[in-house]
């Protein structure tokens, strides 16, 4: 299990941008909304499990996007699957821990 991630600072927060790694370069298409897996987002560094799962718990902010990494935060206690969207038929989540 690999994960693409993007960690940085945001008005004193950090910040994690995550995706399941096969996402990563694609679009995400359904109607005439388009989602954009982009490198420049998401793909600073691919890790794997235990260190999605280290950013996951000590970020304030989380933009996850797919099965694998939305999964895990909510196995986490981080996400819940109420707040889960999804684009044809790929999930994505945003959290925001206060």
């Amino acid at each position: 299990m690999q994960f693409s991630v993007k960690v940085s600072n945001y008005q004193k927060n950090l910040m994690l941008n995550i995706c399941d790694s096969d996402l990563l370069g694609k679009d995400i298409i359904q109607d005439k909304l388009t989602m954009s897996i982009s490198k420049s987002y998401y793909g600073e560094k691919i890790v794997g499990k235990q260190e999605a799962e280290e950013l996951l718990k000590k970020s304030s902010i989380i933009n996850m996007v797919g099965d694998q990494t939305v999964s895990l935060s909510i196995e986490l206690g981080i996400g819940s699957e109420n707040g889960v969207k999804r684009i044809s038929g790929v999930p994505f989540l945003i959290v925001f821990k206060m």
